[in-house]
C-alpha cells in the first residue's frame, strides 16, 4: 500500500510541465503559524485583545485572520525569537495611543523602542513571541530611506 501512495506522488510530480525559461518565484506570504503552549489564554489574547477574525478552533489549534492575513495558533513548545525576529500587523497610526492604553490595561509587556520609520509599537503575546503594530508600509519606509539611507544601502529599483 505504501508503494502505492508513493507511486501516485511520484506520477504527479512527473507531471508537472517544467518550462526551462522560467524561475520559479514566491508570490506572497501565505499564512504565520506560532506556536503556543496554552491555546485558550492566545486565542483571547489574539481574538479579544488584538481582534484577529476566528474561523476555526480545535482542540490543538485555531485559524484566524487580520485583513488578508491568515494565521494559525498551533498547541506546541513555544520557543519565541531571542533576536529582532518578529511580526509586524498594520494598524492605523491614529489609534496608536488607543492600543498603548489597551496594552497597558491587559498588562502586555513591551519589549523594544522605536526608532525607524512610522509609528510602532513593539509588544509580547502571552509566549512571548515578538510582535509589533506597525503605521506604515513599504513605500513609506522606502521613501524614509531616500533621506535618511542605512550604512551601505543598495536600491534594486
Amino acid at each position: 500500500m505504501a508503494n502505492t501512495a508513493h507511486s501516485a506522488a511520484k506520477d504527479t510530480s512527473e507531471s508537472v510541465v517544467e518550462n526551462p525559461g522560467h524561475t520559479p518565484s514566491v508570490t506572497g506570504l501565505n499564512h504565520v503559524t506560532l506556536a503556543v503552549s496554552d491555546l485558550q489564554r492566545s486565542f483571547d489574547f489574539y481574538v479579544s485583545l488584538l481582534g484577529m477574525k476566528p474561523h476555526v478552533r480545535w482542540a490543538r489549534g485555531a485559524y484566524l485572520s487580520t485583513g488578508n492575513l491568515w494565521f494559525c495558533l498551533s498547541t506546541d513548545q513555544a520557543s519565541p525569537a531571542q533576536d529582532y525576529t518578529h511580526v509586524a500587523l498594520t494598524v492605523d497610526a491614529a489609534e496608536l495611543p488607543q492600543w498603548r492604553r489597551r496594552f497597558s490595561e491587559a498588562q502586555v509587556p513591551l519589549w523594544k523602542e522605536n526608532t525607524s520609520e512610522g509609528d510602532s509599537l513593539y509588544f509580547l503575546d502571552p509566549d512571548g513571541h515578538q510582535l509589533e503594530l506597525h503605521a506604515g508600509d513599504l513605500n513609506s519606509r522606502l521613501r524614509s530611506l531616500r533621506l535618511k539611507p542605512y550604512d551601505d544601502l543598495q536600491w534594486f529599483e
